[in-house]
């Protein structure tokens, strides 16, 4: 990423008018209700294109249940224009969410519960950089939830599968949208590597694998830390959405 394509994206984001939706009365409305109404394609019906959105709603409301009303910190990488952050911090009324994106122009919307970071992710310094200054400013070390929602690359998902976890709190949820790209789209299959599901699978059978991104020390800690792994199809032939529970 071009350092000052970045950084003009962030002066974009600043002055930009946004939708301030604390006041939304919507607690109330379901996760995919909310998906919708902010234009998230994570809904069963994509609002924006008037289509069929990927139908994650109902694998997050089953999964997450029993965070609903907690305090929680949620990490959000590829936050897009929003939306999805929107329908979280209303889902989710007790819930902090930090967003990671390369081009934070596109942000519709905000909320004091929101934080938006433009950042390329492969910037570990950069990217080391902002996780301190959160965890110090407030008062945590780990993310309950981590959600990639990204590039979709390859690379892009090995790399944020291997660093972020480590962040992840005890019986926390990694998830992974859409991580079955690489086996359909040969442009997001960008690296020589073995694709993201048979890395799964391996993890889950204690299997090492040969890896240029993640170690095997490294694929040691995972398979020591992951609890499960759950995966699940949405409605669209590339709707593929998996949760790493942390033990």
């Amino acid at each position: 990423m071009n350092i000052f394509s970045l950084f003009k994206r962030n002066i974009i984001y600043k002055f930009k008018k946004k939708i301030s939706i604390d006041d939304d009365s919507l607690t109330e409305k379901s996760l995919d209700e909310l998906f919708y109404f902010y234009g998230s394609d994570k809904s069963n019906i994509f609002k924006k294109k008037d289509t069929k959105g990927h139908g994650y709603s109902k694998f997050y409301s089953n999964q997450l249940k029993d965070l609903k009303n907690k305090q929680i910190n949620i990490l959000e990488i590829g936050s897009f224009g929003g939306a999805s952050a929107a329908a979280f911090v209303k889902y989710f009324p007790n819930a902090n969410i930090f967003c990671f994106d390369v081009n934070i122009s596109n942000f519709e919307y905000e909320s004091k519960n929101i934080f938006v970071h433009g950042v390329d992710i492969n910037n570990k310094k950069k990217v080391n950089k902002i996780l301190n200054n959160i965890f110090e400013k407030n008062k945590f070390s780990h993310f309950d939830l981590i959600i990639d929602d990204g590039s979709h690359n390859l690379s892009d998902i090995l790399f944020c599968f291997n660093f972020f976890f480590n962040y992840l709190e005890k019986n926390g949820f990694f998830i992974i949208e859409d991580f079955k790209h690489p086996n359909y789209y040969q442009y997001n299959r960008n690296i020589n590597h073995i694709l993201v599901d048979e890395v799964l699978k391996n993890l889950e059978n204690k299997k090492f694998f040969s890896s240029s991104i993640i170690n095997q020390e490294n694929q040691k800690y995972l398979m020591n830390f992951i609890e499960k792994i759950d995966v699940y199809k949405g409605n669209l032939k590339d709707s593929d959405i998996c949760f790493v529970k942390k033990k």
